[in-house]
């Protein structure tokens, strides 16, 4: 037993950020940024947020699969952008769209976030314990930005994507990882310490990235952890009809595309117009070459994943 995504949904912010329009307050331009990370545009939040993002994004989901969200046994919320720490994302997502039945809950792992959520509600769902489930990757990362930071700011995107899941035995298989003593590589402090007894201060409350390191590691782990996945299970890229990667950079997936001896045909990307969404950037492209009827029936999907922590995982599913 295992599951199969039902339907799918997405939000994005309404505002679009050109390359030429971040040149104008930072020392960047189109040419420069699109060089080196193939992006050319990102949508970027004016007032809205990561619950009102994930709220529209699942209800579009359900809406999709004609699911009735009174129904709704689980909802699972990828995201590290949250503006407030309390309550969770999941649970005002729950209030949103009135899945007053479902169990709700956030996970951070960061950019791979919307991966190892979608396999935990797997396991769930193939134990028995869940009959389905909504996952939702959002994010509003330009509030963890220095937009003076031209290695940083040019990257990112704000925008969610969820999928509504239910019982099904098509094949899905799935490996994650972790390498926590990368962690320095990519890190972001949210908040001072307001305890009465100690008054810490915090240096980096911007996202703070060592490309070059996050470069190295995205192509090398994973190369390895999509052929681990083929190997294990007796295929080979020729087999697989579509990756599906986390979109951080066009460079990094041309990059893993040749690795892999897989066309780049097979890679479809949406990082061009939205930047690195991190957790909801899965989601999104799902939505999206789904909406554009690309993934047809008996189609093998590899997704892939990584991101702070260091976290990275891939999974196997047929369509």
């Amino acid at each position: 037993m295992s599951i199969r995504i039902m339907g799918t949904g997405s939000a994005i912010p309404n505002k679009a950020v050109t390359n030429d329009e971040l040149s104008r307050f930072v020392d960047t331009s189109d040419d420069w940024i699109k060089e080196r990370t193939g992006i050319e545009s990102r949508h970027i939040a004016t007032g809205e947020t990561v619950d009102e993002l994930a709220g529209n994004a699942a209800r579009n989901a359900l809406l999709d699969a004609g699911a009735d969200p009174s129904k709704i046994d689980m909802i699972i919320v990828a995201t590290c952008s949250a503006e407030q720490a309390l309550p969770c994302i999941a649970c005002q997502v729950q209030k949103y769209i009135g899945a007053y039945s479902a169990v709700a809950f956030d996970l951070n792992a960061a950019c791979a976030g919307f991966l190892f959520a979608l396999n935990t509600a797997d396991v769930y769902i193939s134990k028995g314990i869940y009959k389905n489930a909504l996952v939702i990757g959002a994010e509003v990362m330009s509030n963890m930005i220095n937009w003076s930071d031209r290695t940083t700011c040019i990257l990112f995107g704000d925008g969610a994507g969820a999928v509504y899941l239910e019982r099904d035995d098509r094949p899905f298989k799935f490996i994650q990882k972790s390498n926590g003593l990368k962690d320095d590589v990519l890190f972001c402090w949210q908040r001072d310490s307001m305890s009465a007894f100690y008054r810490g201060v915090q240096t980096y409350k911007y996202v703070s990235m060592d490309g070059k390191e996050v470069f190295r590691f995205a192509t090398r782990v994973v190369t390895d952890t999509i052929s681990e996945l083929l190997f294990d299970e007796g295929l080979s890229p020729d087999d697989i009809d579509m990756f599906l990667l986390h979109q951080a950079n066009l460079r990094i997936i041309e990059t893993i595309s040749k690795r892999l001896k897989a066309d780049i045909s097979k890679f479809p990307t949406n990082v061009e117009r939205l930047g690195n969404t991190s957790s909801a950037s899965i989601p999104l492209l799902i939505d999206e070459i789904r909406k554009e009827g690309r993934l047809k029936e008996g189609m093998k999907i590899v997704m892939s994943g990584f991101g702070a922590g260091l976290t990275y995982s891939a999974c196997l599913m047929e369509v």
